[in-house]
Formats: C-alpha cells, structure tokens, sequence
C-alpha cells in the first residue's frame, strides 16, 4: 500500500540474494506503494531493524507509488496481497509487457497467500515478512536464471 513495510523488505532482500548470485547487472529490482500516503519517506523503522538483524539494508530506500510506466520498465509487477493485486490490474494499461502476479504466487509453499502487512502488528509480523521474502527471492532468482518467463531487466 504505502511502500514502507513489505515492499522495500522485499527488494532489499532479492537486490541481497541477486547480489550473492552474481546477477545484480543482469536484474534490476524497485519496489512502489499502490497510495501515495509515505512517498519520499524511508521505510518503517520496524522494517528496517528486522531486516538489520538478517543482514539486509533498507535505510536507502524511499517510497514511491507506482505508476503506469513500471508495467513497461519491468518484468515483473508483483503484488503483496491480493487487494492490491487488483489496484495493479486496473492500473495496467492494456498491452503493457510486465507479467503482473501476486508475490507468493512466485514461491509453492505461498501460492495463493498474501504476504501479511506487519504494520499494526508486531516484531513477529515483520519476521514472517522476513521468512516470504526470503524463499520467494530464492525462488524468482531460481526462475530468472532457468530462462523460464521474464526475468533480465529491460531498463
């Protein structure tokens, strides 16, 4: 939603693992809110403490909301949940190349899940955040390098 809390975990740990793979120039990854409600501001502080502790650095990364132009730009547009899955879809402009799924989707143990909003929750939230994060990046990079769909940046 706001791009503060799952999002920017989710990029800051797949930009790790791409980096650990030795793909960073190959893929390119950004992470967008579908409101505008924190664009500019840094991620939760939550957010950023969790990811610290498994190594992870979101202090760089500000919110921004997406727009028409990243079903262009990218691959893939991948929704945290399937309320803003459906944002997405009324957002994509007809004809537009990116491959628009919902984040678990990408990953057989979270076909089908949301990825849980941490926001008002607590420590535990974030850690399950972590815990998504984590396998479905291993499994989209298992993905990208396979050949199988989208996956080498077009920017």
């Amino acid at each position: 939603m706001g791009n503060i809390c799952r999002s920017p975990t989710a990029e800051a740990v797949f930009r790790h693992a791409a980096a650990e793979a030795g793909l960073s120039s190959l893929v390119y990854c950004d992470s967008a809110g579908t409101h505008d409600y924190h664009i500019g501001g840094p991620p939760d502080a939550r957010s950023i403490a969790a990811a610290r502790r498994r190594g992870y650095d979101l202090t760089p990364l500000r919110a921004r909301q997406v727009s028409t132009a990243d079903f262009s730009s990218f691959d893939y547009v991948l929704a945290m949940d399937r309320q803003n899955l459906g944002l997405l879809q009324r957002l994509q402009p007809r004809g537009a190349p990116a491959l628009l799924m919902l984040y678990g989707d990408l990953h057989a143990d979270f076909a089908g899940q949301d990825v849980p909003d941490p926001y008002y929750g607590g420590a535990a939230g974030f850690e399950r955040v972590l815990d998504m994060t984590e396998a479905v990046s291993a499994s989209l990079l298992a993905r990208i390098r396979s050949g199988d769909g989208a996956g080498i940046n077009r920017k």
